[in-house]
């Protein structure tokens, strides 16, 4: 089984993505800039909720792309390929808008979700919920799922 991972009855959970530990990834851009030097961070909205629906990375190859189709087209970092943000789970979105920083070293797009979902994973309804699901508590560090 890979790590991350451990079996709960049926179901393989992933830990990263459902644990209870607080495990923050302060490498990323460390590990980014020896793969993928021309990427800047892109936050995302939810053009209704004004959530923040996530945080992902750009190139210009995959901002073009975006800006063209009018879809959420990212840069992933991890692949070091172009990501459609929700392809793969169906959760796709429109880009509504597009922002800029003062710097110029960040975007903000402003989307709305095609069919109402939001994130690959799933409460236990089976329903796709916000990316923010889980609150850390500031004295001891854990994670409560506020969408289980």
């Amino acid at each position: 089984m890979p790590p991350g991972r451990h079996q709960k009855g049926l179901k393989i959970v992933k830990e990263l993505e459902e644990g209870v530990a607080l495990t923050l990834d302060f490498g990323k851009l460390v590990k980014i800039t020896g793969t993928c030097t021309d990427a800047i961070p892109v936050a995302v909205q939810h053009a209704d909720t004004h959530e923040v629906i996530l945080v992902a990375y750009t190139n210009e190859r995959a901002m073009r792309q975006a800006f063209r189709e009018r879809t959420l087209v990212l840069w992933s970092t991890s692949r070091n390929e172009l990501w459609e943000k929700g392809k793969t789970s169906g959760e796709t979105f429109d880009l509504v808008e597009a922002r800029v920083n003062c710097e110029q070293n960040s975007l903000l797009y402003i989307v709305r979700p095609r069919r109402g979902g939001i994130c690959h994973t799933r409460n236990r309804q089976g329903e796709p919920r916000n990316c923010y699901y889980r609150r850390i508590h500031l004295d001891t560090l854990a994670l409560e799922n506020t969408d289980p």
